[in-house]
């Protein structure tokens, strides 16, 4: 479904992403984990389009470097960046209905009635206005808005990024649902979570990816995940 071949990032002289290699396939969840600064953002923007790139990059067998990032999302590549970006002055409800245009006639995706029964709090909410609610309301926005542009292809930068570990474990619940029907290519450094989402994972330090593996194999090689992260070796996907 998607394709990587030596793909390099460069903004000016500083080269983010060096020459990666990075396959996603039908039904699976790949994890790009790594520390900040090591170039997963930037590999994101490159496939949507946001940033130039050298190398190959193929979605669904379509060069990506030949249409917009527009254009990529009306073929069911969808990108939710680190950050949220809802719209402030619109309502929960209004910021669902703006994922919409990008499906078109698509029939993937979801309804807006599931991603009310997969977010039960954004239900409750559904007239809030996008400004108003808390980051880990927003972050739910930004995932549903996503979901109803029928994605073939969610990318997810940093989902859990400033949000309390209670509403951590909620999220990625709901996104462990939305893995069973949609192909994931998951940004994340809270890399127990990641690798209890994900069927791989590729490890990513300085612009390569370093390590990479089937979940099981990257928990099990632990000490050596935490060793590329600066972490102390506690990772554990039970």
């Amino acid at each position: 479904m998607l394709e990587l071949g030596g793909v390099q990032v460069s903004y000016g002289a500083v080269e983010a992403v060096r020459g990666i290699d990075l396959q996603v396939r039908d039904g699976e969840v790949v994890a790009l984990i790594g520390p900040n600064g090591a170039g997963k953002s930037s590999t994101l923007r490159a496939i949507s389009s946001v940033v130039g790139f050298r190398g190959t990059i193929r979605f669904d067998g379509r060069d990506c470097r030949r249409v917009s990032t527009q254009g990529l999302a009306r073929l069911g590549l969808i990108h939710v960046p680190e950050g949220r970006h809802v719209f402030t002055t619109l309502s929960v409800h209004e910021n669902l209905l703006v994922g919409t245009t990008a499906r078109r006639r698509r029939p993937d995706g979801y309804s807006l009635d599931e991603v009310y029964d997969l977010f039960p709090a954004l239900a409750r909410l559904r007239k809030r206005l996008g400004g108003a609610l808390s980051g880990g309301e927003q972050q739910m926005v930004a995932i549903g808005r996503a979901l109803v542009a029928g994605p073939r292809l969610l990318l997810l930068d940093e989902p859990s990024l400033g949000l309390a570990p209670k509403i951590t474990r909620s999220l990625f619940a709901a996104l462990a649902e939305v893995a069973s029907r949609t192909p994931l290519l998951l940004v994340e450094q809270n890399t127990v979570m990641a690798l209890k989402l994900c069927t791989r994972a590729a490890v990513m330090v300085n612009g390569r990816l370093v390590l990479e593996g089937t979940a099981d194999e990257l928990t099990d090689r632990a000490a050596l995940v935490a060793s590329y992260l600066g972490e102390e070796p506690a990772i554990t996907a039970g």
